[in-house]
């Protein structure tokens, strides 16, 4: 298991980080080469699934997800159960203040590949927690510019 956080602090109010984070389908807005659609429209709940294709054009992979945790407006929680990406998946919402919050997104990943897949997350782990802390940064900036 691999566990990666990150987290990038918002000027706006808890609900509203909360109501943009779970607008799956704006989430190709922020989130690097990546497009999130909710499965039935029922991915507001426990059980709920999520499906995120990361990619350019038709080269990519597919992210399939089932929400375990659902407490709005402080966190979120998934299995991936995709081929490529498995592991959970947790958003949190933490209040600073009535203006301000924190978004942590996190991951624990199981890496495919065994040895072979373990080197190579290690290598490109940065490249990984780069793309994901610019596209948090972007989540953040339309946020406060009421973008989203």
């Amino acid at each position: 298991m691999e566990h990666v956080e990150l987290s990038v602090e918002i000027a706006a109010p808890v609900e509203r980080v909360w109501s943009a984070i779970t607008d799956w389908p704006s989430q190709g807005q922020w989130m690097l080469g990546t497009k999130v659609t909710a499965v039935n429209g029922k991915a507001h709940e426990v059980g709920g699934q999520i499906e995120a294709f990361t990619g350019i054009g038709p080269l990519g992979f597919l992210d399939t997800m089932t929400i375990t945790r659902w407490e709005p407006p402080l966190r979120c929680d998934v299995d991936h159960m995709g081929k490529v990406v498995m592991g959970t998946g947790t958003f949190i919402v933490e209040k600073i203040s009535e203006s301000t919050c924190r978004f942590v997104w996190s991951e624990d990943l199981k890496i495919p590949l065994g040895i072979l897949g373990q080197v190579g997350f290690k290598v490109l782990k940065p490249l990984f927690l780069g793309g994901v802390l610019a596209s948090l940064k972007k989540f953040a900036r339309l946020v406060e510019s009421g973008s989203l």
